[in-house]
């Protein structure tokens, strides 16, 4: 968790180093801590082993970020950092939620108006107070209003990706000591819902004092909500809350389908067992006064006449139903990919080379992935033009030459612009083995407008595949408005492919969506959109949403070997 804690003061640090117009430094800290939270191993391990130097060989961590680091590993504490919040003591995680809300701005509020949180921009926001404030106005303040009601949804939630790495190191940390003999995490995280409330641990032990304990004694928090023999509830430092919970062996099975949720698949799975002569609760499965023994879920399901409904599809979509009638879909699995098919490199704006790329992806098991760097209409992302396409289409022809156990596709992530045509010409499209394409502009525009913007730029015959296609991005900004059946219709008839984006701070398209595209026919790709050598991590988040979506492997194209996936490929062409 010190790799998370500490990309977190990093993250921070960057925005009041924007704050206060320093130049590049922000820049740098952000980039450190993106390799921090993504880093494949424990830093404080790291710095056991190697010290100082093994700090500075993370990648954008130079001698000053290293030495920050040194220091909260030694003290738990950053000294510059405490001194930037005492400075101005601004609530940046509540802030940022509201979408058009910077670092600028958050100086500016503070500073004029004492804004520190949701609650005090909200009162200044009603009472007409920010849009008197230099280079503000009405508009603005209006954005703010709407921004908030948008963030007061999200608030006290966490995006899956953030959160699932804390909840991975907790279970290991209680399987470590030995004392367990299960411990999985249930509710929302088990069921991978985009985003978490809170986190439940489920665990099985002969020694439930000293379970706690344990956990007590390794665990940092702000809070402890409570104590008992078999149950303690405490908040992180982090600010989420966790509660671990020891249960019966004999019901461990019973118990972890209760807590796995969601309420509204436990009810009609309880009124099922109702009708079957059966009561269900998370203290066991009873026949009359008889407890029956359920170790594990499978044997609950199986108890009341039904087929193991994995977590994923647990909320009340059909699955009890179509589990009853034997026509429970077998959704992918989480090893089912063979490619990724959105890839940013340093061509764009990502941070690794082509060969860092590819060779990553082959050591994560990957046969072969598609470069789809940005293109011209994304100047600051250093996009590409057709000539620099074409370079780039020949390093990747050289690469191929050169590298073996995974093949690299040539592809780019082109611009759709306002009235749906694209931002590189037909003949180059052309060449490339994969197009992707995708709105990043002008997301205010009506549904109407916009629906027949993206259908406009799926008719271009060389187009493969609508990347993250409704443009949200979780707890920043809404989808732009979209007639989703026009363009699942639209999709199904030019044979364009629609992305399962995996970037946790993206999951785009939903799950309902994702059920919907894949039951009129629609073909799907989850990409993890890196940026990144790291990112790949990424892609079990989008496999979780297609798994929500009750979505299969010949669903995915990605799922294909590479001949297959050729062949998708050219059909459209």
């Amino acid at each position: 968790m010190k790799n998370q804690e500490i990309a977190k003061i990093l993250y921070n640090m960057a925005t009041y180093l924007a704050m206060e117009d320093v130049p590049f430094k922000p820049q740098a800290y952000e980039r450190a801590a993106m390799a921090l939270e993504s880093l494949g191993e424990d830093v404080e391990g790291l710095y056991k082993k190697e010290g100082m130097k093994g700090l500075e060989k993370i990648p954008g961590v130079g001698r000053g970020i290293a030495e920050k680091i040194e220091e909260y590993l030694k003290t738990d504490k950053v000294k510059e950092y405490e001194k930037m919040r005492k400075t101005m003591p601004v609530n940046m995680d509540e802030l940022g939620l509201v979408e058009g809300i910077g670092p600028k701005m958050m100086r500016d509020l503070w500073k004029h108006l004492k804004v520190k949180d949701l609650k005090t921009l909200e009162a200044a926001a009603k009472v007409g107070k920010i849009q008197k404030l230099p280079h503000f106005g009405l508009k603005t303040e209006q954005n703010i209003l709407n921004g908030i009601a948008f963030a007061k949804k999200s608030k006290g939630r966490w995006l899956l990706g953030t959160i699932y790495p804390y909840m991975e190191e907790i279970v290991a940390l209680l399987k470590d000591s030995n004392l367990v003999k299960e411990a999985v995490a249930a509710g929302s995280i088990r069921r991978m819902k985009e985003t978490i409330g809170d986190v439940d641990i489920l665990v099985t032990t002969k020694k439930p004092k000293e379970i706690i304990e344990y956990f007590l004694s390794h665990m940092k928090y702000s809070k402890l909500w409570g104590k008992g023999p078999t149950k303690v509830s405490l908040r992180t430092l982090q600010g989420f809350d966790i509660d671990v919970r020891v249960l019966d062996e004999e019901v461990f099975g019973v118990g972890l389908q209760y807590f796995t949720g969601s309420k509204e698949h436990n009810v009609k799975l309880r009124t099922h067992a109702i009708q079957k002569g059966y009561k269900l609760s998370e203290y066991g499965l009873f026949k009359g006064k008889k407890r029956i023994a359920c170790k594990t879920e499978e044997e609950v399901y199986k108890a009341l006449g039904m087929p193991y409904i994995e977590p994923e599809m647990r909320e009340d979509t059909g699955e009890i139903e179509a589990a009853l009638r034997g026509k429970l879909p077998k959704v992918i699995g989480y090893d089912s990919l063979k490619g990724d098919l959105q890839v940013q490199t340093d061509w764009s704006d990502g941070n690794n080379s082509i060969e860092e790329m590819a060779k990553e992806a082959k050591a994560q098991g990957l046969e072969y992935i598609a470069i789809t760097d940005h293109t011209r209409d994304l100047a600051m992302t250093g996009g590409s033009d057709e000539k620099k396409l074409l370079r780039q289409m020949a390093a990747i022809d050289k690469l191929n030459r050169k590298i073996s156990g995974i093949k690299i596709l040539k592809g780019a992530e082109v611009n759709i612009r306002r009235d749906g045509t694209l931002d590189i010409a037909n003949e180059v499209l052309a060449k490339l083995d994969v197009v992707g394409v995708s709105v990043h502009t002008l997301f205010k525009m009506t549904q109407k407008d916009m629906t027949e913007r993206i259908i406009r730029a799926i008719r271009n015959p060389h187009v493969d595949i609508l990347f993250h296609p409704t443009g949200r991005l979780i707890h920043e900004r809404e989808p732009y408005a979209l007639d989703m059946d026009a363009l699942i219709k639209e999709a199904r008839k030019t044979g364009t492919v629609l992305e399962a984006n995996a970037s946790p701070r993206r999951l785009d398209l939903k799950d309902t969506d994702i059920k919907k595209a894949v039951q009129a026919g629609v073909k799907l790709s989850i990409d993890s959109d890196s940026h990144r050598k790291e990112h790949f991590r990424f892609l079990k988040f989008g496999i979780a949403q297609a798994r929500r979506g009750w979505v299969e492997k010949n669903d995915v194209i990605n799922a294909l070997s590479f001949n297959r996936l050729l062949d998708i490929l050219a059909r459209k062409r």
